[in-house]
């Protein structure tokens, strides 16, 4: 028999729960709803007449496809980079003893404090002088703004990782070492494989990152259109006029499927890595 606390957090679970998930029923109903009940001034939580329209009318959109490879081929290069630049660099900062060790991870902490919108322009001249002579990196492309989002990502990447990395004996090392082992065979047979559920974690944070930006490629993708993302496609149906609130809805669920999918993923990984790391 469940005790009446117990009971009491399950109904709280359930109610936050619902809370939470109500903007994203809304939105999908939105996307489904005809024009007429979208703007009616007496909006109901359901539909009777579901509609596609508002989904085709965004999919035939000039350009949404391009915009779409490009929102993937960003985060797919941003979640990759920084996995393995993150994994590295904590390994570095828990395993290594070296000059200026304190300092880089208080660096790594300041710069979690700054607001993102006061080293946005800074990073906009840094990123201009980057394509003066690389060019492929520079403004307008879309290497450009795999850099931004690395140089925002990393420091949280590095930091969350180096808990994992400490987390793994030091007495594990010298056993592998006895046994012949490596240091580059205990770093990607041993030790990788024990932090998996910080590098899943971490790929989390940096896809919705990277998938959801709206403020760095507004700022750094000025003029090339075919370099675009995913978000700025929707800024085709805010009309001055009145805004096409359906296939806004309806871009936003497009949007959001591809992170669910990624979410559920890695989650099955994450629960694996999680077992394999107690086991170890």
């Amino acid at each position: 028999m469940k005790r009446p606390g117990r009971t009491l957090a399950e109904v709280l679970a359930v109610l936050a729960a619902a809370a939470i998930a109500f903007p994203l029923y809304w939105m999908v109903l939105s996307a489904l709803k005809p024009e007429s009940e979208v703007i009616s001034s007496d909006p109901k939580p359901w539909t009777l007449q579901p509609s596609l329209d508002n989904f085709t009318r965004v999919l035939t959109t000039q350009g949404f496809g391009r915009y779409f490879l490009n929102s993937v081929l960003v985060a797919l290069v941003v979640v990759a980079l920084s996995l393995l630049i993150s994994f590295l660099a904590a390994t570095a900062l828990t395993r290594l003893r070296f000059r200026g060790r304190t300092l880089l991870l208080v660096m790594l902490l300041v710069a979690q404090m700054v607001p993102v919108e006061a080293l946005t322009i800074p990073m906009f001249f840094l990123m201009r002088s980057v394509g003066d002579a690389v060019p492929a990196f520079g403004l307008n492309q879309l290497g450009g703004l795999v850099l931004v989002h690395l140089a925002f990502s990393l420091p949280f990447a590095i930091w969350m990782l180096r808990g994992f990395v400490a987390a793994v004996p030091v007495e594990l090392e010298e056993a592998a070492t006895l046994d012949g082992a490596s240091r580059q065979r205990f770093l990607w047979q041993v030790l990788f494989p024990l932090v998996a559920p910080g590098l899943v974690a971490t790929s989390v944070l940096s896809f919705i990152h990277a998938w959801n930006d709206f403020l760095f490629a507004k700022t750094f993708i000025i003029s090339a259109s075919e370099n675009q993302t995913l978000p700025l496609a929707l800024l085709a149906f805010f009309k001055p006029d009145q805004n096409d609130w359906g296939a806004i809805m309806a871009g936003s669920t497009l949007m959001t499927v591809p992170v669910l999918v990624f979410f559920v993923l890695v989650q099955r990984r994450l629960v694996s890595g999680l077992a394999g790391a107690v086991k170890g």
